[in-house]
């Protein structure tokens, strides 16, 4: 029986589980296949057909959407009753597009059902939680640090019934997708008013003009093609006024609701990730001799996969109690363990990661296992949602205020 999991929990856990079984990780080899054969073909940033044939079958099997907590849209499962799921989903990187759960679709869901009006809902939302359209976020600057997102530049100017937005962006997630359809884009629209209260976000159609994907950005070499992390540029770009999210000045506001519940997903893929990686270390270890004695008999080894082990039931524990916080007290309350899950779960992920490679050989660095791909996307989790250092800040104020006396 799994610690504190509900019966719904468990059950969707073995469904998933089996679809993975069934269908993901046999499909593995066919999912690289394909962005290879699109890209001799010079269409690299095209959907892939396996996805788009897994995606009815699990959407038949009911398993479709379960990001969504309570709502008239969703699955209405709670943080804590997803958060298992997407460890499953996790452990095959591009697995979480099949069943609908994958970023920044989710978080841009969310968004709009939280704070979207109904022209937005029918316009964007549907065929969102339909697969039929893809989204991407348009927050962080090159010519800024964007961890402190008051530094932000980009300009959404109102003038008349329109706003006129300008801007630099990248690291936008999912603009590489030619099915990308809608932006939801950070910007200052009072750059004199108090410094949390200057920033909006809004809503940019994706084919608007004034909008260019200027280049696709790498991580390690891997560009995450069809879905990408693009620079976009943002050149005068008009949308209708109606297109604001909740109102000018509460772009924060919007970003702590999007952002909470997407840390959770995040963190539990990457402890799924953890898992197939420490797996796979172990199978390794077992089948390969050196020195006279299986690496597996090693005792360098016998103690790293002791750790990993001890550092992904940690980074698990700590998820959970996060998510149950978040249900039971709201985002809030949890800021604490949010920012503490941020900091644990990437830099686990790539401990664990490091050493299954390490386990492998030369083979662990190429193409025939899948662990260099991991390491790229549990070291991008360290500065995606804010970076490590700005976490600890966050963690390391929250302490002090609980033991510093108060003038």
């Amino acid at each position: 029986m799994d610690f504190g999991f509900s019966q719904r929990t468990q059950d969707l856990q073995a469904r998933v589980s089996a679809f993975m079984a069934e269908h993901v990780y046999p499909a593995e080899p066919r999912y690289f296949s394909e962005i290879e054969a699109n890209t001799r073909n010079g269409k690299r940033w095209t959907p892939l057909p396996l996805i788009e044939e897994l995606k009815p079958l699990a959407r038949a099997a009911g398993l479709w959407n379960l990001w969504l907590p309570e709502s008239e849209y969703g699955a209405g499962l709670k943080n804590q009753e997803y958060a298992p799921l997407a460890e499953i989903m996790g452990a095959a990187p591009w697995a979480s597009e099949v069943f609908n759960c994958s970023a920044p679709d989710t978080g841009n869901m969310e968004t709009l059902v939280r704070y979207g009006s109904a022209e937005h809902k029918q316009r964007w939302l549907e065929p969102l939680l339909a697969g039929e359209i893809r989204s991407a976020f348009a927050m962080t600057e090159p010519a800024v640090a964007s961890s402190d997102a008051t530094n932000i530049e980009a300009r959404i100017e109102r003038q008349g019934d329109e706003y006129l937005v300008n801007g630099l962006k990248w690291w936008t997630s999912g603009a590489g997708d030619p099915r990308c359809a809608v932006y939801i884009f950070m910007g200052k629209t009072d750059p004199t008013a108090p410094r949390h209260s200057q920033q909006s976000m809004i809503l940019v159609p994706a084919d608007a003009p004034g909008v260019t994907v200027v280049r696709p950005l790498s991580v390690f070499g891997y560009d995450d093609a069809p879905h990408g992390h693009m620079e976009v540029a943002f050149k005068n770009v008009r949308v209708p006024a109606s297109n604001i999210l909740l109102g000018e000045g509460r772009g924060f506001e919007i970003a702590q609701g999007r952002l909470g519940p997407g840390r959770i997903h995040h963190c539990m893929r990457l402890i799924g990730l953890a898992e197939r990686a420490l797996k796979l270390m172990c199978q390794r270890a077992s089948s390969r001799t050196a020195f006279g004695k299986t690496v597996a008999q090693q005792t360098v080894t016998q103690e790293r996969i002791a750790e990993a082990r001890c550092m992904i039931e940690q980074a698990r524990l700590l998820t959970l109690k996060a998510a149950w916080m978040m249900d039971v007290a709201g985002n809030k309350t949890a800021k604490a363990e949010i920012a503490m899950i941020k900091v644990v779960a990437p830099s686990m992920a790539c401990k664990v990661i490091d050493w299954a490679i390490q386990a492998h050989g030369g083979a662990g660095m190429c193409q025939d296992f899948p662990l260099a791909y991991f390491y790229t996307n549990a070291r991008t989790l360290r500065f995606a949602d804010g970076p490590d250092e700005v976490h600890r800040n966050a963690i390391a104020k929250i302490e002090l205020g609980k033991h510093t006396p108060r003038v």
